[in-house]
């Protein structure tokens, strides 16, 4: 999967955009041997409609009408093959009564030897005519896979079967190609967790009875796993198995919330490519249930499956994805609204009993998001204070043989821009290249990253106090980094709600607006209080003797005022800057 986190949330961004495999047209020649379409889906049981045909003998060169009917639906394929061996290649050949609604395909080598639909349109009965071969086998039994809705579906539904005269009785009877699927009765609980089975929850040791609980878990019963999965109702849960962190060659189960019914399926993951539904069922015990808020699937399946190409050995230590997100009335699944759920570290899910969380954001969108606070929140908000209200306070005081207020307006600075440097680059690292999914946001962190540049750069070429350029390049200072702090603070707004790094909402936001106000507040103080200063010594008359004993006087009583006022800006920035981080390391 894509580093650290990314993987399941590229996983289902293949998911969302439903490339799975459906046939509108009927052209569904490659699954002539299995009948099972490619939705994602198991197959319900009992079926629904019915195969009827007019004679229950038959010789070489007959025509058998052949009549498919039920409820309304939308696909349909149908073949005739030997009673004695349903797996073996169709057999005979079709003619058809309404080109409309049907027409003929061809499956192996047999010439016009299925017939499937030829749109979506809605259908209650078609008819059609089967050609006996002649070299057809003793016992000839019709079946048909009929598809309701995308995700509704029926497999190889038995239909009579037609014998030559002479032939004996079947041995066999047509048998059901899937799992019966039943319903729980109550949600799942969490006794057991870290001594019989293993878990992973999120939010940590949450109730797994709230809607808002995500539950995993995995019982060794024997040769078979018993897994059970919970979350929220609104569309799907999924959870994949992978040999790293990165998108690519994954094992993967989804359970989609489609018109209050669940279904449930594997999918084989390669690479940014579509999934590959498993044709085969390797999942036993299925069962679900939707009750207030709550979706929750259950089954079994082998801990050894070498037979199945997808399915991973459940012997093995594996990462652990978890996402959820909306799914369509067909039952197509979309973008997950939030980062999966990502284990920390492989694990075997047989072997020793455990019950962990996860991060729902990669350590290096974490890093990018911490150093961006606290160059952004910390460094650069302080030493724009002090740079722009305690040169009259520190102008005495001086620090390796500057001016203290300059020393510690640079050092801040220069830590701002080894910070945003840092962090700048870690996404690309963590993408691989460019986010094509991240908005604005990084439009925007280029424009920072630039400002960030350009002013050290800038301020290397600064003109001497009394240079006739020094108010310029005062104002061009002052605009490049007045520019930049706004775009860095609206950066942050968005970057908060991205997947990769989705703080708690709303609290995210009113802590950012917090965090301005707060800002805004103390820099208007000063302002206002500096105004005052001024405005207390032009009040003293002409005299240039009383003016600046007035200054003076002025400077000592607005110093203790502006350091008890950058003390208290300091602990609350601090404050907040702890907030944040604080709530990123919980994701």
């Amino acid at each position: 999967m894509e580093l650290p986190g990314l993987s399941f949330a590229v996983w289902l961004s293949i998911c969302f955009c439903a490339s799975v495999v459906g046939y509108p047209n009927g052209k569904v020649r490659q699954v002539c041997a299995s009948m099972i379409p490619c939705h994602g889906a198991s197959p319900q049981l009992p079926p629904e409609h019915t195969i009827t045909v007019n004679v229950t003998e038959f010789k070489p060169g007959d025509n058998i009408e052949v009549n498919l009917s039920g409820p309304d639906f939308e696909g349909f394929f149908i073949q005739a093959r030997d009673a004695e061996h349903l797996d073996s290649p169709a057999v005979g050949s079709f003619m058809l009564a309404d080109r409309r609604l049907s027409q003929l395909l061809t499956c192996g080598h047999t010439k016009n030897s299925a017939v499937s639909h030829t749109s979506k349109t809605k259908k209650k009965h078609i008819r059609v005519y089967w050609i006996a071969p002649g070299d057809a086998p003793n016992r000839v039994q019709f079946l048909a896979t009929v598809v309701k809705k995308y995700k509704t579906f029926w497999v190889k539904i038995p239909g009579p079967i037609v014998s030559q005269p002479n032939a004996l009785s079947p041995t066999t009877e047509a048998v059901p190609t899937s799992h019966p699927v039943s319903l729980l009765s109550k949600p799942f609980n969490a006794s057991g967790c870290g001594s019989m089975k293993f878990c992973i929850r999120n939010p940590s040791k949450c109730d797994t009875a709230s809607a808002s609980c995500f539950f995993l878990s995995f019982q060794r019963e024997g040769s078979s796993v018993l897994i059970e999965m919970s979350g929220p109702s609104e569309g799907y849960i999924a959870f994949a198995l992978s040999h790293d962190q990165w998108m690519g060659g994954d094992d993967a189960y989804l359970c989609v919330n489609e018109e209050h019914h669940v279904h449930i399926s594997t999918a084989y993951l390669k690479g940014r490519s579509s999934p590959v539904w498993d044709l085969e069922n390797v999942l036993e015990d299925v069962s679900w249930r939707l009750a207030d808020g709550l979706l929750q699937c259950s089954f079994r399946r082998s801990i050894l499956l070498p037979a199945y190409k997808g399915r991973f050995n459940l012997d093995k230590n594996y990462y652990i994805f978890l996402a959820d997100g909306e799914a369509s009335e067909g039952g197509l699944i979309y973008k997950h609204h939030r980062q999966p759920l990502i284990t920390n570290g492989a694990y075997n899910v047989t072997g020793l009993p455990q019950d962990i969380g996860g991060s729902r954001s990669p350590r290096l969108i974490k890093a990018h998001g911490a150093l961006m606070f606290v160059a952004w929140i910390t460094t650069v908000s302080i030493g724009v204070i002090v740079a722009r209200f305690f040169k009259p306070v520190w102008s005495h005081s001086f620090l390796f043989g500057k001016e203290m207020w300059f020393q510690v307006h640079r050092m801040l600075m220069l830590t701002t821009v080894m910070l945003t440097s840092i962090a700048f680059v870690l996404p690309f690292i963590y993408r691989q290249g460019w986010s094509q999914q991240a908005g604005y946001h990084p439009y925007l962190g280029c424009a920072v990253m630039a400002l960030t540049i350009v002013q050290p750069l800038m301020a290397g070429f600064r003109p001497s106090r009394h240079a006739p350029r020094r108010q310029l390049f005062n104002w061009f200072h002052w605009s490049a980094g007045t520019t930049a702090r706004i775009l860095a603070v609206v950066t942050m707004f968005l970057g908060m709600d991205l997947p990769a790094l989705d703080l708690p909402d709303p609290w995210d936001t009113y802590v950012m607006i917090g965090f301005v106000v707060w800002h805004v507040g103390i820099d208007v103080l000063l302002e206002v209080h500096s105004y005052w200063l001024v405005r207390k010594v032009e009040l003293v008359e002409d005299d240039r003797v009383q003016i600046l004993q007035s200054l003076t006087s002025a400077e000592a009583e607005g110093r203790q005022f502006k350091q008890v006022v950058l003390a208290i800006y300091v602990c609350g920035n601090i404050g907040f800057l702890t907030a944040f981080l604080a709530a990123i390391s919980q994701i």
